[in-house]
């Protein structure tokens, strides 16, 4: 069976040099981590094939691989929207109004925490703490934090994303 169908030939064998590199340390498993860094950051997010590729190239079993993605919740295993939003609940977040930014955005969306729109445009995700409790309500989309939300502020900001696509 031939695990890498389907998968971009330019990007795994983007993947596949940087393993290379990896294997010839002592110790190859240490680096499984960083690999999967590197995969989610060329593919997306790590698909069944991805982490197949990544068993048989380091010698690790797959379900290995599975456990180590599972437990860190960087790790995506499905795709992710264009922009990925996240809303702070820290306390002082939900104490000025999180729960409205949060509300504002799944209604503006049309989805729920930790689904992707249709158009693969956005994910709602949440988070405990951005470290900008003094602009609370915050949320995070990709790496700019927007902060002292209203739902109007949210709303503007949606909008202003789906006109860029």
């Amino acid at each position: 069976m031939n695990v890498t169908a389907g998968l971009d030939k330019n990007k795994l064998d983007e993947l596949k040099k940087y393993m290379e590199l990896r294997k010839k340390e002592e110790y190859k498993e240490s680096y499984l981590i960083d690999i999967l860094h590197k995969a989610q950051g060329i593919f997306g997010y790590l698909n069944p094939q991805v982490m197949d590729e990544i068993s048989a190239a380091m010698n690790i079993p797959t379900a290995h691989i599975w456990g180590v993605a599972t437990f860190y919740h960087y790790f995506k295993l499905k795709p992710c929207g264009k922009y990925i939003i996240s809303v702070c609940l820290g306390t002082a977040c939900y104490v000025k109004g999180a729960e409205d930014v949060l509300a504002t955005v799944k209604k503006e969306l049309g989805i729920e925490l930790g689904q992707t729109t249709q158009d693969m445009l956005f994910t709602l995700q949440e988070t405990r703490c951005l470290g900008a409790c003094g602009l609370a309500p915050v949320m995070m989309i990709n790496d700019k934090i927007y902060g002292e939300l209203t739902r109007q502020k949210v709303t503007e900001i949606i909008k202003d994303l789906r006109q860029r696509g």
